[in-house]
This record gives C-alpha cells, sequence and structure tokens, in this order.
C-alpha cells in the first residue's frame, strides 16, 4: 500500500451508500435533483493523478437541469460546466460547512454539534472534507473521518451521541451488544462519521473511503505516541446512516427529519440506521462498494 505525499489534499465524491436495489433507487432518485455529475472514468481519471503537494483532483462535467434556467444565452450555454473536485485535510476554517453537513446527523436531537465538529476537525491526520478547487465560497460537499470512542468518552457531545443512540435502539438483543460498544468496548470502536450532499455522484465514493481506510492504517504507524497510535487500532466501526449492508448487527428509528419525497417514495419513510461492522470486513466493503460504482 504506497504512502500517499505529504498531507495537503485529495479527491472527492458523495450521495447516500447502499447496495440494497432498493436503496440504489433512493440514490438515483436522491441525485437527479438540480445537478447530475457525469464522471469521464469511475476510477481516477488520467488528470487525478497526485500533484507536488500531495493533491488529487476528480473532473467532473456539472449538468444544469434546473427548470427555471433559461435566459437569453441559452443558445450559446449548453448547461454543462466543468468542476474539480479535491480532496482536503479537514481545518478549524471548514467549521460551519461541516455543521451545515452534519445538522441532522442525529436527526433532529438538540445536542453539542459543534463541539462534535471541533473533534472532526481537530483530527486531521485521519478524515478527509470535499470542496471545489478554487471555489469563492468554499464549500463542503462532504465529511467523512473515524473517531475514537473511547478516546473522546467524556466529551458533551459524545454523551449526547451515546444518549441518543440507547435511546432510539428498541431492540433488546442489538441493547446489550450497543452498551458494549458505547461502553467497556469503546476503545476499540471507531465512530465512522460519512455526510455528503445528495447530488454529488456516486462515482466519488470509492476513493474517498479508499483514502479514509488507508489513513487509518498509516495513523496506527505514524501518529507520534503509542497512546495515539493505538487510537485507530480499530476492531469494530460503529456508523449511523439510512441504509447498510456488511453489519454484523444494527437497528433502525424512525426519522423526524425528511427529505423531500417524489411520487415514486411516496409511500415509503426515510428511516435512520445504525450499525455496527467487524474491522477485518473493511477490505470487503471497499471491494463491493468499487464493484457497485463500476456496474
Amino acid at each position: 500500500m504506497p504512502r500517499k505525499p505529504a498531507r495537503h489534499c485529495r479527491p472527492a465524491r458523495c450521495l447516500p451508500l447502499s447496495f440494497s436495489p432498493f436503496a440504489r433507487s433512493m440514490a438515483r432518485i436522491a441525485s437527479n435533483n438540480k445537478v447530475a455529475h457525469k464522471v469521464q472514468n469511475p476510477r481516477f481519471p488520467g488528470n487525478n493523478l497526485p500533484t507536488s503537494s500531495g493533491k488529487r483532483m476528480v473532473n467532473h462535467e456539472l449538468i444544469d437541469k434546473s427548470e427555471d434556467s433559461g435566459s437569453s444565452d441559452d443558445e450559446e450555454f449548453d448547461g454543462t460546466v466543468q468542476a474539480d473536485f479535491e480532496f482536503f485535510d479537514p481545518k478549524p476554517s471548514d467549521f460551519h460547512g461541516v455543521k451545515i453537513l452534519l445538522q441532522t446527523y442525529l436527526d433532529d436531537k438538540q445536542w453539542d454539534l459543534s463541539g462534535f465538529v471541533d473533534v472532526i476537525l481537530g483530527q486531521p491526520t485521519v478524515g478527509t472534507v470535499i470542496k471545489i478547487e478554487n471555489d469563492d465560497d468554499d464549500g463542503i460537499y462532504s465529511i467523512v473521518t473515524a473517531l475514537n470512542l473511547g478516546r473522546y468518552k467524556d466529551l458533551a457531545c459524545m454523551a449526547d451521541l451515546k444518549e441518543f443512540l440507547l435511546k432510539a435502539c428498541r431492540q433488546k438483543d442489538v441493547f446489550s451488544k450497543l452498551s458494549l460498544f458505547l461502553g467497556d468496548q469503546a476503545k476499540d470502536v471507531g465512530l465512522l462519521v460519512s455526510q455528503r450532499v445528495v447530488n454529488l455522484h456516486p462515482q466519488l465514493l470509492p476513493p474517498l473511503y479508499d483514502a479514509l481506510f488507508d489513513e487509518v492504517s498509516w495513523a496506527t504507524e505514524d501518529e507520534p505516541t503509542k497512546e495515539l497510535r493505538s487510537s485507530f487500532c480499530f476492531k469494530f466501526y460503529l456508523v449511523i446512516s439510512k441504509i447498510y449492508k456488511l453489519s454484523s448487527w444494527s437497528f433502525s428509528f424512525p426519522l423526524h427529519t425528511q427529505l423531500v419525497r417524489t411520487d415514486e417514495l411516496k409511500d415509503h419513510r426515510l428511516t435512520g440506521l445504525v450499525m455496527a461492522i467487524d474491522a477485518s470486513k473493511i477490505p470487503i466493503f471497499r471491494q463491493k462498494l468499487h464493484s457497485l460504482i463500476d456496474q
């Protein structure tokens, strides 16, 4: 596994993650909002090679499908705009963009979200935000990271998250396993946080997760102290999501915040999901993710 150059930036992508046919259908429908993305190659295109700064970019054609986009320039503008997405290490100036992405992470619960974002941005060696190259707004299109539940267990945001999950879990057999994850086993559990703008193309997903799990692996060797290196030796990952696959155990819960639904989904209710994933299954996850996107 080759080491990447000095940490500065990397490539990007987004969309809900799923392997089931129904979830794939939901993902495609959600992607047909205002902007569709055409990726030249499901893997890194020819111009996505690392630069001397450690940066990689993904070039996309953005196709404007908005109904009100008509203007006197319609005959000259074909609706296609080039955009280069980049992967960056999280930094303090990303606070507001990341907070917006995570505003429904725990549904409509009032909790210490600001403190949670501070934890994410305070761990730049493992984690990625996605931006558009040379974007004046410096907007955040995706965030992915893995946080050790034991390392941050005394923080108010983690106490809020623990309370939310235990209250949401109504399955007795799963409740005991969840309690262990949040208690005695917390030091071995990585909270895999992944949020993205729904209309970014799913073909950007594989390199983003590849980057995350590579960083976790590198952190077990490169962090300056034994304590920090050990904090990334995850045995399990805990994922709070809306769709799922490869989980050791899971439970679902009703969401009070609902996305705008199409006629096709009018009889379905978006449901939250918490799942546990054995860290040894991550290579299978990465392989299946690439296979799914390459279809």
